[in-house]
């Protein structure tokens, strides 16, 4: 469960961590390979190059779709899978009450209304680290992202918003005590998605995840 995960690494984050023992792991090689190793070797796997924004616009994503016809969109199952309270639904997928935790910013909200749905990486930082090439199935995959419960996050709009599109270099969630989580789910995003980083949001990553435990993390490549 995805509340359980986020208080558990949260709890983490306030002391150093020393894994066993250090596993290499073979490169990716195609969509479907698994691999588990610790997040820093994860970070220094990424490719590094300059980012280019050239040709974006967000309906390159196509998102919320209705992948599995249940009547619920991608946003609709997030905030069920991700609700403290579980909310009720009415209809074909119409979402009423419930209580959701927003780590970002460390409080419960109340109803769906007060809350978005954010990309852990951004799809304009996507666009700009790789998925400009993408076809759109691919982008439209990325932006409906339920195989990996990190890629998709409910949390507040307020935060959300504050973020936008920024990468780990200019914003970390406000909760202190997430920050270690957010950087080390923004690196398994990427790994995830075969996506690189630029020199700038590397060290960042590098200097945030000093602070941190170097644990380990399992990736299943989506592409």
């Amino acid at each position: 469960m995805r509340i359980a995960r986020i208080a558990a690494a949260t709890a983490a984050t306030l002391a150093l961590l020393t894994p066993t023992a250090a596993h290499a792991a073979p490169q990716l090689q195609a969509p479907g390979d698994t691999v588990t190793l610790p997040v820093r070797q994860a970070l220094a796997e990424l490719p590094v190059r300059d980012e280019d924004r050239t040709g974006y616009e967000r309906d390159k994503f196509k998102h919320w779709i209705d992948a599995d016809r249940d009547g619920c969109n991608t946003r609709a199952e997030v905030l069920l899978e991700e609700a403290v309270i579980p909310p009720e639904r009415t209809g074909r997928c119409t979402l009423t009450g419930g209580r959701w935790y927003s780590p970002y910013d460390d409080r419960y909200i109340d109803g769906p209304r007060g809350l978005d749905i954010d990309h852990l990486v951004p799809l304009a930082e996507a666009w700009d680290s790789g998925a400009s090439s993408w076809s759109p199935a691919e982008r439209e995959a990325y932006a409906n992202d339920l195989g990996d419960d990190r890629a998709l996050i409910a949390v507040s709009a307020a935060s959300n918003r504050s973020k936008a599109d920024q990468d780990p270099s200019t914003w970390l969630p406000p909760a202190e005590g997430y920050r270690c989580q957010y950087v080390t789910d923004w690196v398994a995003d990427k790994t995830r998605w075969g996506l690189s980083i630029d020199a700038v949001e590397s060290a960042s990553l590098a200097q945030g995840l000093g602070q941190c435990p170097d644990v380990m993390v399992t990736v299943t490549r989506a592409r």
